[in-house]
């Protein structure tokens, strides 16, 4: 086996598919990755038996062959290596790594022991464009349960209609719903549960990503559903995870369609002052007041604890309905505050006792759910 790509080639390649290596005693195979070259194509492959990425790297193959390497000994070195030229030898139990005036051998073992990932059919995708995929999944995985005793929680149901996906997360605390467009109608419906981790492996690839150079020209993303699987595939990568197997809670029924109050109000405004309020809240219970005046136009935004003291802000809005007051944690208005893309910011109430809606002003893609703290 005998191939040679740029260093820069393969430190982005090994960069995308090394992350998800992580050490495993019982399976030892595990902390290599997978070089393939055949038919003229350099395939890196890592998998932790949960997910599975497959990327493609630029280069020319003199010899076809495979083998693994220790995935942090061949990343560190290739990392390293000056920007240039890099071919690789194999031979018997190690390869020769070539790069100007390095050069080095690093052991190696046979690929018969590495598992196959999982085959998914990528007949009938969808697709979707790749930066909407891409802000879609930061807008929602926050709100995703990060503990596994509700292991539907810890992942982000996927809805499949006609024309669009929804993303729904939540930790019974809070919720975040995101719709984007199809690009295709293949007319399949689906509801799935992704698990987190897959996501935010894909979400890190993704953000790594020169948009240009390393993306197809389309700038598109394409999933592909099996009966426990699902695969993305975009420009050169692949990533392939196993479903969560369970129900996601009919989130439908706790988002009030009914409103007594809503309001708008500036978004940096109101991160302001929640930070502020914050700052004496009650500690392990993290709740902040907000009281809403209608005559006045005005949030008012207390908190107050026995050891720090207490604070008092109001803000300008425009505030239509009735007064209305809710009592919340501010870490959970911060997160959805901070994954609203908007100058002003609408919330909408019905009373202190049911969830209240945060939506950008002009987006009707997005919306927030948070449940109030119950006095």
């Amino acid at each position: 086996m005998n191939f040679i790509s740029l260093q820069e080639n393969l430190k982005q390649g090994l960069q995308i598919v090394s992350h998800v290596v992580s050490k495993n005693i019982n399976l030892p195979i595990l902390n290599n990755i997978l070089f393939k070259a055949n038919k003229g194509n350099i395939e890196l492959i890592a998998t932790n038996l949960e997910i599975g990425i497959t990327h493609q790297v630029r280069g020319k193959v003199e010899v076809e062959g495979e083998f693994t390497v220790d995935s942090k000994i061949i990343t560190d070195y290739i990392n390293l290596l000056p920007g240039g030229k890099v071919e690789i030898k194999k031979s018997d139990s190690e390869i020769k790594v070539e790069c100007e005036n390095y050069k080095t051998k690093i052991k190696i073992q046979e690929s018969t022991d590495f598992p196959l990932l999982p085959i998914v059919s990528k007949d009938n995708p969808f697709i979707l464009n790749l930066n909407d995929f891409r802000n879609a999944i930061s807008q929602v995985i926050f709100s995703v349960a990060n503990n596994e005793t509700r292991l539907e929680l810890s992942g982000v149901l996927f809805i499949f209609n006609d024309n669009e996906v929804i993303l729904a997360g939540t930790d019974s605390y809070r919720l975040t719903e995101k719709k984007i467009n199809l690009k295709n109608n293949n007319n399949n419906n689906f509801k799935i549960i992704v698990p987190a981790k897959a996501l935010q492996e894909l979400l890190r690839i993704l953000s790594g990503l020169k948009e240009k150079e390393d993306l197809d020209t389309s700038g598109d993303i394409s999933i592909c559903l099996s009966e426990n699987q699902i695969l993305f595939s975009f420009g050169g990568t692949e990533l392939v995870s196993r479903l969560i197997m369970g129900n996601f809670p009919d989130y439908k029924q706790i988002i009030p369609t009914n409103f007594k109050t809503e309001v708008k109000i500036e978004k940096s405004s109101l991160l302001r002052a929640i930070k502020a309020s914050a700052i004496f809240s009650k500690a392990g219970i993290n709740d902040i007041t907000l009281d809403f005046k209608n005559e006045d136009n005005k949030v008012f935004l207390s908190s107050i604890s026995s050891q720090a003291g207490e604070s008092a802000i109001d803000l300008k809005a425009e505030i239509s309905g009735d007064d209305n007051s809710m009592v919340v944690n501010y870490r959970y208005l911060l997160d959805g505050l901070n994954n609203i893309d908007s100058n002003y910011i609408l919330i909408e109430l019905v009373n202190g006792n049911t969830p209240c809606i945060l939506k950008p002003e002009k987006d009707e893609t997005y919306q927030y759910i948070v449940m109030p703290i119950r006095q």
